[in-house]
């Protein structure tokens, strides 16, 4: 704060009076404004008499002085000062300065252009009506007055208390226009005009600079699940390593001292822009981008739980990626979608077939409403493998979309165009039909196949209605309930576990079998499973991938299976693609394995004939 204090104060005084306008200078002159010889001889004096410039030390400040002798003139430098953007804090304004307009006219102008600045009337005539001028020149809490004669004290004291004000307000204003008030960093607007200066200079000597469009990798969950005030926690450290992050690169830190290549903001949400302002090529922004990844995952303990928090982050460089604000903050912020898309916990520069890519995924979400119409939509089905028996314990229907149009679109492309759009509503009760009427057709012809396991989306779980329309499908289609296993995600049980719960309940008395799949994906632990009705979990591939070698991942499968077990959830290894792996999982008593190992997703009539050659696979009577 002291050293916002030695902020020089703008003071603008208007008086046609020579006389006075000097006293004014020896009073406010200080370091910030020219003194005659003669005045500074009488400085020199008095520091010898006194031992100081005459000033009392309690109310010196630093003045910056502007002096005009007529109302005409206080306005035009008033307009000047706002033009050059370095208004006046405090103006003194003559009552009575002849022959032109006096103090009250020039006041009612300098408000019209500038509506935070303060003003003082000063005057030496009693027929002035404070009250009178204040209505015409609102606020009242802008506008003071000052009785001449007056005491040096008592002006040196005004012009201190109103200018000081008057920097506080300023900064507030500023700190309320550009800064973000959670984590302190500069917002959208700041980082617009930082961007666009930088472009500036970028231009005009040649240079490149890039930006980066920061995202945390599920950020919506924590929020969701721990509440919003843990998730403002987690956005101040995220600042606070984002800092960190950028003040420690090599491609900031070499450029000479006091020249700013670089800032941070965070444009609002979990989103966060870096600018470098100046980089040799390219390529430097990679390193600052692994830093910022690097610190972004590092373990943390927020309200009584351990996780750890990845981000994807896009990269733009100018002028290759965009010659302006909005064009690179654009492309930097495709490029982090790229990065989401391509597995998060990465980066991504941004390329021209990123613009192609929005393209195709308009193209999809167009296409996609009406495969169903169409007949473009078809499941194949994965072999589910009992690792005590050998038997083919049920099968998981996954679905795929074989476009007229497009050919064979990948369901990583669009499921997740799917759940953005809502469409994930009518494919996946779809899917629930299709899944129903084929299990209940083996089981007719012949094929004993115990369940069929569905996907459920967290969108369609919410839906009110969501039990009902399994009851009814079921109905419709004659099946047994106990052959349907529906699996939702973790993500989706945890984001609202109470109605949640309520759901599964509602579902596990129509009787049906209840999976969470992708377990350890997402923030809960395997102690809140007990609150959920289940009959089975799923552990993620990512935790079978790297078996046996990884000490990791041998600890968390194990750690799981036996949790599991002790609260008699049955356990699914998916991903499951070599014989180390199964050795692994059979010693820890995991009861049931799904990957390439046992079988690829099959179409339905290569499905069945796995059922059929499948010599452990017992016939089992046609449901009636």
């Amino acid at each position: 704060m002291a050293e916002r204090n030695k902020e020089p104060i703008r003071i603008l005084v208007a008086d046609d009076d020579p006389a006075v306008l000097s006293v004014y200078r020896s009073i406010l002159g200080g370091e910030g404004s020219a003194r005659s010889d003669g005045a500074n001889a009488m400085k020199e004096l008095s520091a010898r008499l006194f031992g100081g410039d005459g000033t009392p030390q309690a109310v010196r400040a630093q003045f910056e002085l502007a002096c005009v002798g007529d109302a005409e003139a206080a306005v035009n430098a008033v307009r000047d000062a706002l033009e050059k953007r370095r208004p006046f804090a405090v103006i003194f304004l003559d009552m009575r300065m002849p022959p032109g307009p006096d103090g009250a006219w020039a006041a009612a102008r300098i408000r019209t252009l500038d509506t935070d600045v303060d003003i003082v009337i000063a005057t030496a005539y009693a027929d002035v009506d404070p009250w009178e001028i204040s209505e015409r020149i609102p606020p009242v809490d802008k506008l003071f007055y000052l009785q001449k004669p007056f005491h040096p004290h008592e002006v040196r004291q005004l012009a201190l208390a109103i200018g000081r004000k008057a920097q506080a307000e300023a900064r507030i204003r500023h700190q309320l226009a550009y800064f973000d008030p959670l984590t302190g960093l500069p917002n959208r607007n700041f980082f617009q005009t930082r961007l666009y200066q930088a472009i500036e200079l970028a231009r005009r000597h040649s240079r490149q600079l890039a930006v980066l469009f920061i995202d945390l990798d599920n950020f919506k969950c924590v929020n969701d699940t721990l509440g919003h005030s843990v998730g403002d926690q987690l956005l101040q450290i995220t600042a606070k390593r984002l800092t960190r992050s950028v003040r420690g690169c090599d491609v900031v830190t070499r450029h000479p001292p006091g020249e700013q290549l670089h800032d941070l903001a965070r444009l609002g949400g979990d989103e966060f822009t870096v600018l470098l302002a100046e980089i040799g090529k390219g390529e430097d922004a990679a390193g600052v981008a692994v830093r910022i990844l690097e610190n972004l995952a590092e373990p943390l303990h927020l309200a009584g739980h351990d996780m750890i928090v990845t981000s994807s982050l896009g990269i733009a460089v100018f002028p290759q990626d965009g010659e302006d604000v909005e064009t690179l903050l654009k492309s930097a912020d495709m490029a982090m979608y790229h990065a989401k898309r391509m597995g998060r916990n990465s980066f991504q520069y941004f390329s021209r077939s990123m613009n192609e890519g929005a393209l195709k995924r308009l193209t999809l979400e167009s296409r996609l409403r009406r495969a169903i119409d169409q007949n473009e939509l078809s499941l194949h089905y994965q072999p589910q493998l009992d690792l005590l028996t050998g038997e083919v314990c049920g099968m998981e229907a996954l679905l795929r979309w074989e476009s007229t149009e497009l050919g064979q679109v990948p369901p990583m492309e669009f499921i997740p165009i799917a759940e953005e759009s809502g469409l994930i509503i009518p494919i996946g009760e779809w899917v629930l039909r299709t899944a129903c009427r084929q299990v209940r057709a083996w089981r007719d012809a012949g094929l004993a196949l115990s369940r069929m396991a569905v996907n459920v989306s967290a969108l369609q779980f919410v839906q009110a209605g969501f039990p009902g329309l399994v009851a009814r499908t079921l109905e419709a289609i004659g099946l047994e309930s106990c052959r349907l296993e529906l699996e939702v995600t973790e993500t989706a049980l945890i984001k609202d576990s109470e109605n949640a719960i309520d759901t599964l309940r509602k579902l596990k008395a129509l009787g049906v079998k209840l999976a969470v799949d992708d377990f350890g994906t997402g923030y809960s632990s395997l102690s809140r499973l007990k609150d959920f009705p289940l009959d089975r979990l799923k552990i993620d591939r990512s935790f079978i991938r790297a078996l046996p070698s990884s000490p990791g991942d041998k600890a968390i499968a194990t750690a799981v299976i036996a949790m599991a077990n002790s609260m008699n959830l049955k356990v699914i290894a998916e991903g499951v693609e070599n014989d180390g792996q199964i050795d692994f999982l059979r010693d820890r008593n995991c009861d049931e394995i799904q990957g390439y190992l046992v079988s690829r997703p099959l179409p339905v009539d290569q499905a069945e004939d796995f059922l059929r050659k499948t010599v452990v696979n017992r016939v089992a009577p046609p449901v009636p």
